[in-house]
C-alpha cells in the first residue's frame, strides 16, 4: 500500500503534465484580422441587384435618366402588368422556357457522356477531346448560319444551338473533375476488386461532382444567352421575339421587360444550381462557407 499510493498520485500528475504540454503545443489562432472572407452575408445574392435597382429608381425620379432611352421602373412594371393581363408574357415565357430546358437537357447529357468517355479512357480522350476543344474555340452563335442551312429556321435549329452552347462547359469542367481524382482511389478500387460499373458509381461520379456542378453554373448561363439570340432569328414566339418586335416599333419598355425576365431566369437557375451544390457538397470546408 505504501508503494502503490505514491504511484497512484504520480499517474494523475504525469497525465496533468502531459495535458499541459499538449495545451502548450497546440497552435493558437493568431490574434488580429482574419484572412478569410468571413461569414456569409444573409441574402447576399440580392445585395448587388438591389443596389442597381435603387440607382435606377433614384436616377429616374431625379430626372437624370432620359425616359426614351431607359424608362422608369414604374413604367416598366406597368408594361409588364399589361402584358401579363393580355397573356402575351406568359405565352412567350412558356415557349422560351421549353426551348431552354430542351437545349439544356440535350447539352448536359452530351457533355457528361463525352466527359466520361474522355476522362476514363486515353483512347477516348484522343478521339473526343480534340474536337471539343475546336468547338470550344468556335462561338456557338457563329454556327447559326450553318445550322440554319442544316436544320432550317424551326425549333430544331434553336434547340441545337442552345445544346451546343451548353455541352462545352459541362464537358470541360466534368473532364477536369475526373482528371483531378486522386489516383490512389483507383488503386484502392483495384485492390478490393471493384467492377467497372461500381468504380464509376462509387468513385468516379462522386469525384467528378464538384466539376460537373461548376460546369452546370456556366451551362445555365450559356443556355439563356443562346436563347436570347436564336429567338431573334425568324422566330414567331418567345421572349426574344417579343423584344425584337418591340425594337421594330420603338417600345423600349417592352424590351426592358424582356431583359428583366431574362435576368430573373438566369438568376433563379443559377441559384438553384448553387443550392444543389451546397447540399451535395456540404462535406467540403472552403472559403465559401
Amino acid at each position: 500500500m505504501s508503494v502503490d499510493a505514491p504511484t497512484r498520485r504520480a499517474v494523475p500528475s504525469a497525465a496533468a503534465a502531459g495535458a499541459g504540454n499538449a495545451t502548450k503545443a497546440r497552435p493558437r489562432r493568431a490574434a488580429g484580422r482574419r484572412l478569410g472572407p468571413g461569414r456569409p452575408v444573409p441574402y447576399g445574392w440580392a445585395v448587388g441587384p438591389t443596389l442597381l435597382f435603387a440607382l435606377w429608381v433614384a436616377g429616374a425620379a431625379a430626372g437624370l435618366i432620359d425616359p426614351r432611352a431607359l424608362p422608369a421602373p414604374w413604367t416598366v412594371a406597368a408594361t409588364a402588368s399589361d402584358l401579363i393581363a393580355e397573356g402575351r408574357l406568359q405565352e412567350h415565357l412558356f415557349t422560351s422556357a421549353q426551348r431552354a430546358v430542351l437545349g439544356l437537357l440535350f447539352g448536359v447529357a452530351a457533355g457528361l457522356l463525352l466527359a466520361l468517355v474522355s476522362g476514363l479512357s486515353r483512347g477516348g480522350e484522343a478521339v473526343v477531346d480534340g474536337p471539343v476543344q475546336i468547338k470550344r474555340a468556335i462561338p456557338s452563335l457563329a454556327l447559326i448560319p450553318l445550322l440554319i442551312l442544316w436544320f432550317g429556321i424551326g425549333e430544331t435549329m434553336k434547340v441545337v444551338t442552345i445544346a451546343l452552347g451548353v455541352f462545352v462547359p459541362v464537358y470541360i469542367h466534368t473532364h477536369n473533375g475526373l482528371r483531378a481524382i486522386d489516383n490512389r482511389y483507383a488503386e484502392l478500387a483495384e485492390t478490393v476488386r471493384l467492377t467497372r460499373a461500381a468504380f464509376i458509381r462509387q468513385v468516379v461520379l462522386p469525384g467528378a461532382l464538384p466539376g460537373f456542378l461548376l460546369g452546370m453554373r456556366f451551362a445555365v448561363t450559356a443556355a439563356w444567352l443562346a436563347l436570347a439570340v436564336v429567338e431573334q432569328v425568324n422566330a414567331t414566339s418567345g421572349i426574344g421575339y417579343m423584344m425584337e418586335l418591340a425594337r421594330t416599333y420603338g417600345q423600349t419598355d417592352v424590351i426592358l421587360v424582356g431583359l428583366v425576365v431574362y435576368g430573373l431566369l438566369g438568376l433563379v437557375s443559377d441559384g438553384l444550381v448553387r443550392l444543389v451544390e451546397r447540399r451535395a457538397l456540404s462535406w467540403r470546408r472552403t472559403l465559401a462557407g
